[in-house]
């Protein structure tokens, strides 16, 4: 597992590893880019629901150490996304004198192909587009907030049932199972009708920007359940 993972705007994944990971030994002794490999990432929703898993994605290419001038520029790049526990000495560490095997490693896999398979439905993505994709700005805050709205505002959450037309019904249980900057999705499951389970995504008018258009978001979205 890498200790942290970041996203050149050229579309490259930067790694950071342990010296003594697999990875890291076959990259040592890789020669230009003929070692292949995946990067597999899963997507666990981080409230209790069934079927937990919200996704994956596989990244496929060419894994190489990061060397020369690109080393600092890398180490800055991740220390500034990742500022914290080993990261903070990543710099000082690059510049230190080799003693042997490196307690940390900057890998860069060049991406050839991108599989996703998530709460969308599956498809391919251009390597381009994960060069040009600018991250979410709820995402830090997401695990924390569907938390948050799960365990003190399930009765909000429950509302929501009220905006789903002929799919509602008496005695449903409503889980929040995904946030982003365009709207909520909601897990679904029992009811009158007993069994079975299924999502609703319920958009905002507009992509949100920040944290504060995000309150200003999910306050029209209850208030909407509500009425």
């Amino acid at each position: 597992m890498p200790v942290a993972r970041t996203v050149t705007p050229d579309g490259d994944v930067i790694l950071l590893v342990s010296g003594e990971s697999a990875a890291a030994r076959a990259a040592a002794h890789a020669q230009d880019d003929d070692l292949t490999a995946v990067i597999e990432i899963t997507d666990v929703a981080p409230v209790s629901v069934p079927h937990r898993i919200r996704g994956r994605a596989w990244l496929a290419g060419w894994l190489t150490p990061v060397r020369g001038d690109d080393r600092a520029a890398c180490a800055a790049l991740l220390a500034e996304r990742h500022p914290v526990g080993e990261l903070l000495g990543l710099g000082e560490s690059l510049d230190a004198p080799y003693t042997g095997r490196p307690a940390w490693m900057m890998l860069r896999l060049e991406v050839g192909e991108i599989t996703v398979d998530d709460l969308w439905g599956a498809e391919q993505v251009d390597p381009e587009d994960l060069a040009s994709a600018e991250p979410d700005p709820v995402s830090p805050h997401e695990a924390e907030l569907l938390q948050h709205l799960h365990s003190s505002h399930g009765d909000r959450i429950g509302e929501l049932c009220g905006l789903l037309g002929d799919r509602g019904a008496r005695g449903m249980t409503a889980v929040p199972l995904a946030l982003d900057r365009v709207g909520l999705r909601v897990r679904f499951t029992g009811g009158a009708a007993g069994g079975g389970s299924f999502d609703a995504r319920f958009d905002f008018p507009d992509p949100v920007t920040d944290i504060c258009g995000l309150r200003r978001a999910m306050r029209a979205l209850f208030s909407a359940a509500a009425h």
